[in-house]
């Protein structure tokens, strides 16, 4: 823990903060953030009207390059007559949520509250006239439940925003346009946000992309933010690291490095607003598996809702999110302030979290050998099934020089996770034997995307064509695996990747050592045709290589066009003499 703190520290010192925060103090504000683990965003506007898909659902402005005047007809039809705040709350409570996240104002500009500062707002451009933020701020007082507001930097609508869409340059000309005005025009806004709602938990950035920090005044604007609400948490989305990463629509291949706060965010289909043409929605088994995947690595996460533009959750999402929470009645304990697994990699299908002197194992499917796990020194009391209360019997055993843990079956599986919870003799202590990749018995060593460490902000990618190291966009950004060695002599060095046309040229090393330098060979990044068009380059080879433990890691030595490459395998194999 000493390593999250002092992590914590250089950033508050880099922003400025630390005489303000200690590290100790930032544990004590985030602690109800890092227990919550599950929480609600919701993106809710006027794009819920046309809510296309096709169109760009809550992009439709952008997406359907529609001019600013034709979008704003779409106000005057917006007039979400169901909307009930207190069946909101209910329903994110009901899922076993922890907070909720809502759309203060996207990128087309609209504000879902009520603003002194536009005429572009719901209780001035609509029929329904009310402030649903101020409806749904009383009902979160009133059923303990924190609520937290999104707001997006980029602002299609405002004069002063810049720059505009390729398709307004003639329309909308910029000249005049001042970007320092708009920010005090979403200081202003933020203000009436945070001073006329009640406390606010958390404060969501999002499109600040188009800008760096000082553009945007990040520093000024969240010291002003952090001084009308002490409390508040924020996300990194401008331009400045602040509490917390944002991975979307993925979820990272571990724990963040230093014990960075993470949150996933993701929506249930395919969209983040209402859409009617998008009906591709997780199953609730995956939604479970994805919670228990999250806290397992340490984060949060946070399922996005689409209302419709009369103010409903859509049929399926409530589906969904009721059966999250019956398995949450149940199985809360595994999630709710819970640490990482101490495993990075466990024997079987599905994952672990960590509570104090306990250990709760996510069994996604019973192994048909039995379930184990291996590394575990600290002494276990008593194991339960969480959904049975069923007492399971333990068997200690050893296998290659790790002790082991054999856990009988209990006699109700659940079919989308069985919590086995394990009572300890103190807090866990564990000799993790899957962070050490071995050679296979003809002495090949095959390093996988998914074993690997990651050293920064690059994340693991899986599913559609993906089995990688991605989002390489720092070139200090690097990659390892502790591997073990059987045989002496050479071995040949590959390593399989892909680069799409445009970011090729990254160069790199591949080194084999003890404790940094020792055998090293480089290569040169070459487009293969797209992200997911991955191709094996040769790169020599090392020589005299000792059997042993040893740290093989993947660095870039330069990044000329953003990005480094997506890094599938780097295989080992020994050099024999003919």
């Amino acid at each position: 823990m000493p390593s999250l703190w002092l992590a914590v520290l250089v950033v508050l010192l880099s922003l400025g903060l630390g005489a303000q925060e200690t590290p100790a103090q930032f544990a004590a504000r985030t602690k109800w953030w890092r227990e919550a683990k599950f929480g609600m965003f919701i993106h809710w506007g006027v794009y819920s009207v046309p809510a296309s898909a096709k169109g760009g659902a809550e992009w439709y402005l952008h997406g359907s390059r529609m001019q600013v005047k034709d979008y704003e007809k779409f106000a005057p039809q917006f007039n979400p007559v169901r909307f009930d705040a207190a069946r909101w709350v209910r329903t994110a409570k009901q899922a076993g949520m922890k907070y909720i996240v809502i759309t203060s104002k996207h990128h087309d500009g609209f504000c879902m509250f009520d603003s002194n500062l536009t005429d572009w707002c719901i209780t001035k451009a609509t029929p329904f006239k009310r402030d649903p933020l101020k409806e749904l701020a009383a009902e979160c007082r009133k059923q303990g439940i924190r609520l937290g507001f999104y707001h997006s930097i980029m602002d299609w609508h405002h004069p002063d925003y810049l720059p505009r869409r390729e398709w307004e340059k003639e329309t909308r000309p910029a000249a005049g346009a001042s970007l320092d005005r708009y920010i005090d025009y979403m200081k202003g806004q933020l203000t009436e946000l945070l001073t006329n709602y009640g406390p606010v938990a958390v404060l969501w950035f999002d499109g600040g992309w188009e800008h760096n920090a000082q553009e945007l005044r990040s520093a000024e604007v969240n010291a002003m933010i952090r001084k009308l609400q002490p409390r508040i948490i924020i996300n990194d989305r401008n331009q400045l690291p602040e509490d917390h990463s944002t991975p979307e629509q993925t979820i990272p291949a571990g724990a963040m490095p230093n014990g960075r706060l993470w949150e996933t965010c993701m929506t249930i289909n395919d969209t983040w607003g209402y859409t009617r043409d998008n009906t591709n929605w997780k199953s609730t088994e995956d939604l479970v598996r994805k919670l228990c995947d999250i806290a397992h690595k340490g984060g949060n996460f946070l399922l996005n809702v689409g209302p419709t533009e009369l103010g409903e959750f859509p049929q399926p999402i409530v589906e969904r999110l009721h059966g999250m929470g019956a398995w949450l009645s149940v199985n809360g304990a595994a999630i709710y302030g819970t640490t990482q697994s101490p495993w990075k990699k466990l024997p079987f299908d599905g994952r672990c979290t960590a509570k104090g002197n306990r250990l709760y194992l996510h069994v996604f499917q019973w192994p048909a050998d039995g379930l184990s796990v291996s590394g575990l020194k600290t002494p276990v009391r008593l194991a339960t099934a969480l959904g049975s209360r069923e007492k399971l019997r333990c068997t200690v055993g050893s296998r290659d020089g790790h002790p082991t843990l054999s856990i009988s079956r209990p006699a109700k599986l659940d079919p989308i996770a069985t919590v086995i919870e394990l009572q300890l003799a103190g807090r866990p202590v564990v000799e993790d034997p899957a962070t050490v990749v071995k050679a296979g018995a003809d002495g090949t060593l095959t390093l996988r995307a998914a074993d690997a460490v990651i050293h920064g902000s690059a994340q693991y990618e899986s599913g559609g064509g993906h089995d990688n190291i991605g989002f390489w966009t720092n070139p200090q950004d690097y990659v390892s695996w502790e591997i073990e060695l059987i045989r002496p002599g050479d071995y040949r060095v590959a390593l399989t990747y892909a680069c799409q046309p445009g970011n090729e040229g990254s160069e790199y090393h591949v080194t084999l050592g003890l404790r940094g330098g020792g055998n090293t060979v480089s290569g040169k990044v070459e487009a293969t045709g797209s992200w997911t068009d991955f191709r094996t380059v040769d790169l020599g080879h090392m020589s005299e290589i000792k059997p042993g433990r040893y740290t093989l890691t993947v660095k870039p030595t330069s990044m000329p066009r953003g990005a480094v490459m997506n890094l599938k395998e780097v295989r080992l194999t020994p050099i024999t003499e003919t």
